[in-house]
């Protein structure tokens, strides 16, 4: 073969190269575009939220909050030495926990008692009691309230309320001899009922 028919060849050779090189680059770049069409986008994201979610799942521990317990019994006998109107659960409802306690006897009226508890449900009891029978010391307690009917516990007739001002929460209330008695809390009229019960 002459010099010159090698010389095309090359060059034939060389152009074919480079129309190969061409047309990959191209079809490279529309398999590029077509993968990154809305659809495949949105599918795209579609399985990482599924690969956080699977993982949130599985690592995922409920956090239970610890009830921290406290000692009222001495602190309730103390109480009766200066105030005989006191009363305390005896016996605490099974699963029950006192959480706070507070007996102040302020030099003058009114004195107040305060016995904290949470249920075995994790709902809260309250009992707040006062050497004073006027509706000040509800109003200070509960805030505003609807009459919500009565209970009878014990021989006893309490007051229902429905507490307006915080969600899903009621009282007992009984006022006599001088004294307020409230059951409060959002474990329910029932709940309220069996603790006041307890009173001793």
């Amino acid at each position: 073969m002459s010099s010159t028919g090698q010389g095309e060849a090359e060059a034939r050779e060389k152009a074919r190269a480079r129309a190969e090189a061409i047309a990959y680059r191209e079809q490279n770049a529309k398999d590029r575009a077509k993968a990154r069409t809305l659809p495949n986008m949105v599918w795209a994201l579609l399985a990482c939220f599924i690969v956080v979610a699977f993982l949130m799942i599985v690592t995922w521990r409920p956090k239970e909050e610890k009830v921290r317990a406290v000692e009222y019994s001495a602190q309730l006998e103390d109480a009766r030495k200066t105030a005989s109107w006191v009363r305390g659960p005896s016996p605490m409802p099974g699963g029950w926990q006192a959480t706070s306690v507070e007996f102040r006897a302020p030099e003058q009226a009114p004195m107040t008692w305060h016995l904290g508890v949470v249920t075995d449900a994790k709902k809260y009891v309250g009992l707040e009691q006062s050497n004073v029978a006027g509706t000040k010391y509800q109003s200070d307690e509960l805030g505003r309230t609807a009459d919500d009917g009565t209970a009878t516990v014990g021989g006893v007739t309490w007051q229902r309320k429905v507490l307006l001002d915080r969600k899903d929460e009621n009282a007992l209330v009984l006022v006599g001899s001088g004294v307020t008695t409230i059951v409060t809390g959002n474990a329910g009229y029932p709940a309220l009922e069996t603790f006041a019960a307890t009173l001793r």
